[in-house]
This record gives C-alpha cells, structure tokens and sequence, in this order.
C-alpha cells in the first residue's frame, strides 16, 4: 500500500497530482479544507484530525510519501503589504507545513516514507515586489534541509521541488489578493510606487508560464526513485533564475529590477 498524502490537492497541481499518482496505484490522500479529507494546514485541530483520520484508514502501514503542495502567493512591495497578508504568507507555506510534517512523520516512519516540500527559485533568487513568497519559500527551504539531516536516522528523505510560474490560476489569485490589500494602502504611498507597480504588472503579462504536468512529472519522479535527489529544479525560467545567483550582487539587483520593470 503505497499511501500518499497531498495537501492543497483543490489546486490545479494537486488535482493533477492526485489523478496522476492514482492512475499508478498509489492510494491518494487528496486533503483540501472543505473536502472529504478536510485539511487546513494552518489550524493544528485541523492537521491532528487529518493525521488521525489517515492512521485508520492506512491500518498500521504508515505513510508512502507526503507532498506538501499546499501554498499561497502574496505579493507587493515590501513597504506596501499588509501585516496580515505577510502573516498569511508565513502561516501557509511555513507555518502549515511545518505542522503537517510534525504531525505526520510518525506514520512516515511506519511507512518507510519520504517527504516532498513544493517551494519555488525565488528562495534563493529574490525577486522584487515578490518578497513575502520568496522570504516564506526560503525559510521553508531551510527547515527542510535541516528536517533532511535531522531525519537521516530514520531514512526519510526530504526533498525540494522548485518550480517555475506555472499555468495556474494561484496568480491570478495573487494578482486580486494584491489589489484588494493596496486598496488599504495610503494614497501617498501608493503614487511613490506607481512607476513600479504599473511596470511589475507588465512584465508578469509578458512571463512564459510552464505547465503542471512538468511539474507532476517531476513530483512522480521524485516519489518512485529509490534515492530522490534533494533538489529538483522544474522548468527553463526557473533555472535561468537560478543562474542569477551566481552574479554580483549589484549587478544582479540592476538586472532584476530592469527585468521586472520597477528599475529607475
């Protein structure tokens, strides 16, 4: 019984996810708030439920894998966005999930199960006006390569999916989530960044996205191989990212800005 839990599985990776790894005879745990499996990751009721639920139904064979796919995007200027947005930002992507490893790794351990932590390159390439995502993945990175050795013990791998922008409706959700928390932002604030905003909206028209199913793919790839590498990187944009890293710092900061139009 190869068991696996995927958190945030209404979305459209985790959909496609979930349909994908049923069609290979994984038995799927798709957790979404609302649904028959109900998971908020950001309610510790809510994940101790899920975890009590799943041990009943896997009936003392543990956990196969867990993808924590479950995410949000907050964007903006740093100086713009809301406390509450960035505490939503941290209490999904970090917070969340930090509680749904805690709360499922005894069934991991029965299981001989691996973890898989779906973060992003803007956790090692900070992107501007995409700050909170790239601050939460990054923290989410760093427990995850310290779950990773502290879990060797056990040989339960941990391992990273860094995916590019994806055809997914996550940012066009991002983009209304954006717009409704500026609209609490002080007019004056709101002129200062005005250049900057209308030129980041434009150049996230002009981003080539990347598919799901390059992502599922390597999701599937990681879950099925006998020793999965701690890092898989997805798509072309997101290794040319990647490749920033590896520049001068100010040089790097110019052309990112010039790239994502919020340069001078």
């Amino acid at each position: 019984m190869r068991a696996v839990l995927v958190t945030g599985a209404g979305g459209s990776v985790g959909r496609a996810l979930t349909a994908r790894l049923t069609a290979r005879g994984f038995t799927v745990f798709p957790a979404v708030r609302g649904g028959a499996l109900d998971l908020d990751v950001t309610d510790e009721a809510s994940v101790q439920r899920a975890a009590k639920q799943i041990a009943e139904q896997v009936n003392g064979n543990g956990l196969y894998a867990l993808v924590n796919n479950a995410g949000v995007i907050v964007q903006g200027p740093v100086e713009l966005v809301p406390d509450a947005e960035l505490r939503r930002q941290f209490d999904v992507n970090v917070f969340g999930a930090a509680a749904v490893m805690r709360a499922f790794l005894p069934l991991l351990r029965q299981g001989g199960g691996r973890i898989i932590n779906i973060s992003a390159p803007t956790a090692r390439v900070a992107i501007p006006h995409l700050g909170p995502i790239g601050a939460s993945k990054a923290a989410l990175e760093s427990l995850s390569d310290a779950a990773r050795i502290e879990l060797a013990g056990w040989r339960i791998p941990v391992v990273l999916i860094e995916p590019g922008a994806m055809d997914t409706p996550i940012f066009d959700k991002a983009g209304t989530a954006a717009t409704t928390a500026l609209s609490t932002v002080p007019q004056n604030l709101l002129t200062l960044y005005g250049k900057q905003l209308t030129g980041f909206t434009n150049a996230m028209k002009k981003q080539r996205l990347g598919s799901v199913e390059g992502v599922t793919d390597t999701i599937v790839r990681a879950l099925e191989a006998r020793r999965p590498r701690p890092r898989y990187v997805v798509g072309g944009d997101a290794r040319s990212l990647l490749m920033l890293a590896h520049l001068p710092t100010r040089f790097r900061d110019r052309l990112l800005g010039q790239m994502m139009g919020v340069a001078k």
